[in-house]
């Protein structure tokens, strides 16, 4: 562009901000842009000046700032503000001519002026999104949904693909249940709905699978459905959300060979600090005189100095970590067609060590192949095709989550000055110890016992038929099986580090199962057309399932001799000791119906409506209560569409109002719940004819009354959201507003401790989630080499128990948990958020004899028997003079209010930059890394901010030898686990067009750091923390979240990676 048209254009621009104010900005920009794009141009050498005008074919107005470039030349310009522009080119050159959010368009230079009018790129709106049993264009589904791309989830280098998707779905809340190789994720979408299974529906090309073993290279787009008008033709299995994952498929052209592989190192991303062994002793010293106790004369003690004397400091958390872990990856695919048949092959292998004791202690190996086809014939009358894959995988793992089987748990509480390893060079034990019997050594520990292998393989194939009779009608069937074998495999040597940690006999213990589902859906679709522009999409359908499977397994004591090792630790190895069990059974069998409908309608694509219903029939319920229904309804409203809207085609390109409501259900229970079963476990009685065993008969009796009233959970849904597109579709918006209602939990019934038995299973309480989504993306590009894209999305979800069919409205979490003999510290119950903590409220601590004088005056009770300066102030809540159970109030909860992700990507000339960003805030976390009944375990360094005298701390109690009641479940032990996380950082090359092999049409090499950045207040190891999974009688309470015992921590990575293409 000449210096004269740069003047030209800056004077158009003065007067233009005189007449339009708002188009200062874009003015201000495209001027910036004008300049600089100056000098690109000029150093193209071109025969001859080319002019013209740039029009956008909607409205015939100028596009201000569109890029025009030789093909195939550097350089290039863009148009001013009346669209006009200026280019030297030889005639028979090809002009390019590209602006944002429109189709590139290519001419032929032919004479001196070259007019040009762009159409709108409704690419992004045409594209289709997956809903139930087929597909619709984005810009008419009336649901709120969320679709990812494949390639943007390979980019990011999880080994599971959940772990993707985390940041990038507003209302889709993920978590790692551990950081440990091959964890699974907890997934909730739009809240918590049920005491039960909360994991939403997953189906892989429309068969349930496992997404966490596929191979991201596999993925080409994730469809997420949020409500229930777009799950509800899923019925009973999406009360808590579906996720539609579609692997690729063949395209028709010449054949692509693809490689895309990285290698990684670990290691911890925030390590948590312990006491020293100095810091540990003066503790010690500190609270036994606080407990009228005399100090330790430590140097009397033999089993804490080494050979020169000196104490031993171990530091048990370095000494589990395990730096520099590898983790790797290596996809390989082939993809090819013509117009009949098109196919992809690929393979791929996936290897991660573990960042706490390395590949010896947890580790995880997965082996994918994957073939998919598609033939057509007969003109496109049949289309038939398949879809396999087959996953094997290996892991180990080690103990975590709770507090008796985890190893980091015992590092964070043992003491700093006992030795790892003794004069011999094996793991040091306590047994003997003049201090601390029962420390152990939890390194030791872990890595005895860290033998153990599970592995298995599972088949996933579907194989489909579809027949198009007539245009538009398509009739498809399509029959799936999945099928999985798991063994599982564990020996545990002799050892002994304290008297109750301790192995006198080798231990086998082996078990394997295989399950088969099997899945057959036959469809019919027919899309037509009426006069007036009445389009319409029906659907019918028919479905059904089954499932079954078995276990074996056993275990035993005593490896013959020569074989207690690893290697030889089998069943059949063993000696037969009396401490041995075998036992083998079917996994409970399922079966299931259903029969479904569709009706779409849309005018002119401007009004939608959509209905769906579904009936459902399971063997899991008794009869004459089997079949569930579920119907849905939506609709919307292009409102960008109408005549009064036109105004703003200058801003708006196109705004969509939705509504939905529905229904869906949740099946996820176990069977025969309605019956009442029999057992004869701990049934020995004795009816006085002989004395001891001998005179025992065993009987029978129901484990569980019986209720044939058992029927579906549900959950009915109501929704209201708005899509839109600005500025030639640089900026999009998602917005959804959502009620969900989750009734009919299945709950055990209180029954009367006389009645013998427990009660039945019935049909009762609700939760309410409410919330807020958001979602904006701006694309943008700065001259012809610059793009760039950023996005947010932000969820806000409140969750509140509406009612719970117990004498006090009240599911009580378990007991026994955050410390040896603790009380329950979560429950769900009628008013609060399933799963909240419930403690004491404290109010600081005593600081002088006087206060504790004018609390008691004043009314309030106190916990400690003998208080003393230093001590938790609880708060008496009833102010009964007390201090009990009646005082314990709701003290927050760990489910996140707010969950947001934001991402950022740039590209210029082969490069590329990308950062993803997750966060969550408003939740709560109860670290309890120590048990306050264990009087010399260690403490962190946190307790270096204890009182220690007036004024002091007014949040950390006086250190005592053993809980004088400072320790019991108050806020003391939560913290707010608000954090935002740069979750991944990307810098690639691609250096294609560096070089000139042929054949390869892409060469990228990149470098990435996973988990580079974590911003919280939490001083644990990681604040996101799963859900907890509390043993509570013969059963889990995964309903609670936010328990930090000694949380497995995601790893801090760093990548190396290539993708090539041929």
């Amino acid at each position: 562009m000449s210096k004269s048209s740069i003047e030209r254009c800056v004077s158009h621009a003065l007067n233009t901000l005189t007449v339009d104010p708002a188009r200062k900005t874009m003015a201000i920009v495209m001027l910036l842009m004008l300049q600089a794009t100056a000098f690109f141009g000029a150093g193209n050498i071109v025969a001859k000046d080319i002019t013209g005008r740039v029009t956008s074919a909607a409205d015939n107005e100028p596009l201000i700032g569109a890029t025009v470039q030789v093909e195939g030349a550097q350089g290039g310009t863009i148009t001013d503000f009346d669209g006009n522009y200026t280019i030297k080119a030889n005639d028979g050159q090809t002009l390019v001519f590209t602006y944002i959010g429109y189709v590139t368009k290519k001419v032929k230079v032919k004479g001196n002026k070259i007019d040009v009018t762009l159409e709108e790129d409704g690419k992004s709106l045409e594209e289709v999104v997956v809903i139930g049993y087929g597909t619709m264009k984005k810009k008419l589904v009336t649901g709120a949904t969320t679709q990812l791309k494949g390639d943007d989830i390979q980019k990011l280098n999880t080994t599971n693909p959940l772990a993707a998707m985390q940041g990038q779905t507003p209302g889709v809340n993920i978590v790692s249940t551990s950081g440990q190789p091959g964890a699974s994720m907890s997934v909730t979408i739009r809240g918590l709905g049920t005491v039960g299974n909360s994991q939403p529906l997953y189906l892989i090309d429309g068969i349930g699978g496992d997404i966490t073993t596929l191979n991201p290279a596999d993925i080409e787009r994730i469809d997420v459905l949020k409500d229930a008008a777009s799950a509800a033709i899923y019925g009973a299995q999406a009360a808590n959300g579906v996720v539609l994952v579609t692997t690729k498929s063949g395209k028709e052209g010449s054949s692509k060979i693809t490689y895309d592989g990285y290698v990684g190192w670990q290691t911890v991303g925030r390590k948590f600090k312990m006491l020293n062994a100095q810091e540990y002793m003066t503790i010690m010293d500190e609270a036994r005189l606080n407990s009228g106790l005399s100090p330790v004369d430590w140097a009397s003690l033999n089993a804490i100095h080494d050979a020169n004397g000196n104490v031993y400091d171990t530091d048990w958390i370095d000494q589990a970590i395990e730096d520099g872990a590898l983790t790797t990856s290596h996809s390989l695919a082939f993809t090819g067609g013509s117009k009949t048949s098109t196919y992809v092959i690929s393979g791929g292998y996936t290897g991660q060590d573990g960042v706490i004791g390395g590949s010896e202690v947890s580790n995880y190996r997965r082996f994918n192949f994957r073939a998919n086809s598609e033939h057509k014939m007969y003109d496109g009358l049949i289309t038939i095709g398949e879809r396999v894959s087959f996953v094997w995988k290996t892991q180990r793992g080690m103990g975590t989550g709770n507090i008796w089987n985890n190893n980091l748990r015992g590092a964070f509480s043992s003491s700093p000055i006992h030795p790892v390893f003794d004069e011999n060079g094996d793991y040091a034990s306590t047994v003997n110890s003049d201090w601390n019997v029962n420390d152990g050594n939890p390194y030791g520990n872990m890595m005895v016992n860290r033998f153990n292998q599970n592995k298995g393989g599972t088949l996933d194939a579907n194989v489909y038929m579809q027949i198009e009779p007539i245009k538009n009608l398509k009739i498809k069937t399509v029959y799936g099986i999945s099928y999985g074998t798991s063994e599982y495999r564990s020996f545990t040597p002799i050892y002994q580090f304290t008297p109750q940690s301790a192995n006198t006999l080798t231990k086998v213990n082996q078990s394997n199962g295989h399950g088969l589902s099997m899945v057959w859906t036959n469809t019919a679709q027919y899309d037509f057309t009426l006069k007036g522009g009445h389009d319409f999409s029906a659907l019918i359908g028919s479905e059904w399932s089954r499932y079954n499977g078995s276990s074996t397994g056993g275990y035993n004591d005593g490896l013959i001799a020569g074989f207690g090792d690893w290697d030889h630790a089998y069943l059949n190895n063993t000696n037969g000791t009396d401490n041995k069990n075998v036992n083998g059974a079917p996994y409970d069998e399922t079966r299931g119906m259903s029969l479904f409908a569709r009706l779409g309608w849309s005018w002119k694509e401007r009004y939608m409506l959509n209905a769906t219903i579904r009936a459902d029939e399971s063997s899991k319920f008794a009869p004459g209560h089997r079949w569930g229904y579920f119907p849905s309804v939506s609709a919307g409203w292009t409102i960008s569409e109408e005549e009064f809207m036109k105004s703003t085609k200058g801003w708006l390109d196109f705004l969509k109002l939705r509504a939905s409501w529905g229904q869906v259900g949740n099946a996820n229970i176990n069977c025969y719940q309605y019956l009442a079963p029999v057992t004869t476990s701990n049934t020995n009685y004795n009816f006085g004819t002989q004395a001891g065993q001998s005179g025992w008969s065993t009987g029978s009796y129901p484990s569980r009354l019986a209720n044939e009233n058992v029927k579906w959970e549900t959950s009915e849904q109501f929704n209201v959201g708005i899509d839109a597109r600005f500025i030639q579709s640089r900026l999009s918006l998602t917005a959804d507003w959502y009620i969900k209602t989750t009734k009919d939990w299945l709950v055990q019934a209180p029954v009367l401790a006389t009645a013998g038995t427990q009660g039945p299973v019935i049909n009762g309480g609700d939760v309410k989630n409410t919330g807020i989504e958001l979602g904006l993306t701006w694309n943008d590009n700065i001259g012809k080499d610059f793009s760039y894209s950023v996005g947010g999305n932000f969820a806000y979800n409140h969750n509140e128990v509406g009612s719970i069919p117990t004498e006090d409205g009240i599911i009580h979490g378990a007991t026994n948990q955050i410390y040896s003999n603790a009380e329950e510290f979560y429950r769900a119950e009628n008013g609060h958020a399933i799963g909240y903590f419930w403690g004491f409220k404290t109010a600081g601590i005593f600081q002088n004899q006087q206060e504790i004088t004018d609390w008691i005056a004043a009314g309030n009770g106190v916990l400690q028997s003998n208080v003393q300066p230093g001590d938790v102030k609880y708060i008496d809540i009833n102010r009964d003079g007390q201090i009990n159970a009646t005082d314990k109030v709701d003290l927050g909860n760990g489910l996140p209010q707010y969950t947001f992700g934001f991402n950022l990507t740039m590209s210029c000339k082969g490069f590329d930059l990308s950062a993803n960003f997750t966060g969550a805030a408003g939740f709560q976390i109860a670290q309890s890394y120590r048990d306050p009944n264990s009087s010399q375990g260690n403490y962190s360094r946190q307790i270096l901010d204890r009182w220690t005298g007036e004024g002091t701390s007014n949040k950390i109690p006086r250190v005592t030898y053993g809980d004088v009641g400072n320790w019991q479940f108050s806020d003391l032990y939560l913290q707010d686990g608000d954090y935002i996380r740069l979750q991944n950082l990307t810098l690639g090359y691609d250096f294609k067009k560096l070089i000139s092999w042929k054949g390869i049409s892409k060469l990228r090499l990149y470098v990435q750091a996973q988990n580079l950045l974590t911003l919280t207040k939490y001083d644990g190891m990681d604040p996101e923390i799963g859900s907890y999974n509390g043993t509570n009688g013969n059963s889990s309470d995964s309903w609670v979240s936010g328990v930090d015992m000694g949380y497995y921590p995601h790893p801090r990575t760093f990548l190396v990676g290539m993708n090539v293409a041929f």
